[in-house]
């Protein structure tokens, strides 16, 4: 068994403790709704939830994958809730947010694997929110350029999708997605016309090389921002940290994105995907 490795100090996390927090955890708990900040453990969700943002989990809360680094729940989902995408768009008009971003968990028990769902809410959200900005952090939907092309119709203004870890590291971190089908539906996507982004966990094992590596393939997918931030494990069941990479590390491999061409890299300690989504647009 893997030592476990000391969190240091500048990954303490902030705990919510203003009114703001408190109304958003009111109003996504009234409507039932799910979150990937509550499931994923995000250490971002204090800070989020305070300034009135949040990022929406559709679908339920539990995913057909067992992703090692994943604490989302595993097993068999129960059907889409018919409801969710009017209960989703009447709790942003409610939180009068002017950015949103939806995820979902993976649902390869479904037909269509949930993207009917996705559509349905995003046109949801736009009717009763006119003029919001969307990011949707989507699942892979196994590839299949017909169900892609129903994102592609829905014109979200940033479509996001994780690449996660380098390529060496994917079969032990992601339990069905592949490195090379991650990169064909960016590529396919930002052919699509769609402004697409990505990002990657560290401290799993990776190496320098190996982030320049993956760097490389998502811009030669068409992607242009890109998120890096440490990999937590989020229980003693999952995946253990191998590294916890320093701040002046997160610091320097902006510098490089940048450097290789990315429009923009959030890259810190504590990033995650949707981290300050808003200005990725």
């Amino acid at each position: 068994m893997s030592e476990y490795i000391r969190k240091p100090e500048w990954l303490r996390i902030r705990l919510g403790d203003n009114d703001s927090f408190a109304q958003t955890k009111h109003l996504i708990g009234q409507h039932a709704l799910n979150t990937i900040c509550t499931s994923g453990k995000c250490p971002n969700q204090a800070e989020c939830w305070s300034r009135g943002t949040a990022t929406f989990m559709l679908l339920g809360d539990v995913c057909t994958r067992a992703c090692g680094f994943c604490n989302t729940k595993t097993g068999r989902p129960l059907p889409p809730n018919s409801k969710e995408p009017s209960q989703l768009a009447e709790t942003i008009k409610q939180m009068q947010l002017k950015h949103v971003v939806l995820t979902s968990v993976d649902r390869d028990d479904l037909p269509d694997l949930g993207v009917g769902h996705w559509v349905d809410s995003v046109q949801a959200i736009r009717r009763e929110n006119p003029g919001i900005t969307m990011e949707i952090l989507i699942p892979d939907f196994q590839g299949k350029t017909e169900l892609l092309d129903q994102v592609i119709a829905v014109k979200p203004e940033v479509l996001s999708h994780n690449l996660e870890t380098v390529r060496r590291l994917t079969p032990s971190v992601r339990s069905a997605a592949k490195y090379d089908r991650s990169l064909a539906v960016l590529r396919y996507l930002s052919e699509g016309g769609l402004r697409t982004k990505s990002g990657l966990m560290l401290g799993l094992g990776e190496t320098e090389e190996e982030i320049a590596e993956a760097m490389d393939d998502l811009l030669a997918a068409g992607c242009r921002v890109l998120t890096l931030g440490q990999y937590l494990q989020p229980t003693r069941k999952h995946l253990t940290v191998k590294r916890y990479v320093h701040p002046d590390a997160f610091k320097a491999l902006k510098e490089l994105g940048i450097q290789k061409g990315f429009e923009i890299v959030e890259s810190g300690p504590l990033v995650r995907s949707s981290y300050r989504a808003e200005r990725h647009l």
